[in-house]
């Protein structure tokens, strides 16, 4: 079943978009304004000294990382993405018949030797 798509959309329509976000943002705003009015107001030179993560550092900050923590997430990205590839064919399944069945098929066939490839490869072993 189709959606209608000659519906003719006027400024009128977008006024609950519109009181939401005013909400949203006046919400932000008041939390921000009151955090800053009643909240406590302590300084000092630690206190106001620049920090991060309030840790000491230790060693060099140029230390190599280990490629197995890129290549993980590159492949999970990677498939990420393909997954969600079969979103809008799942929804036009019916509309696509055998030739979006035999499409998928092949989609699905190269996505599963790019897996057992970098299975293969050990790429997901963290330990060799």
């Amino acid at each position: 079943m189709l959606l209608a798509t000659t519906a003719a959309y006027q400024p009128a329509d977008y006024v609950p978009i519109l009181i939401q976000l005013g909400l949203a943002l006046a919400f932000v705003a008041f939390s921000m304004i009151a955090s800053h009015l009643i909240g406590p107001k302590r300084h000092s030179k630690v206190k106001d000294a620049s920090f991060e993560c309030g840790i000491e550092s230790v060693g060099n900050a140029r230390t190599p990382i280990s490629v197995k923590y890129f290549l993980t997430a590159i492949l999970f990205v990677l498939f990420d993405v393909e997954v969600i590839f079969m979103y809008p064919w799942a929804v036009n399944f019916r509309e696509l018949g055998l030739s979006g069945f035999i499409t998928m098929l092949l989609f699905m066939t190269l996505l599963l030797a790019g897996f057992f490839y970098i299975i293969k490869k050990g790429i997901l072993k963290w330990q060799q």
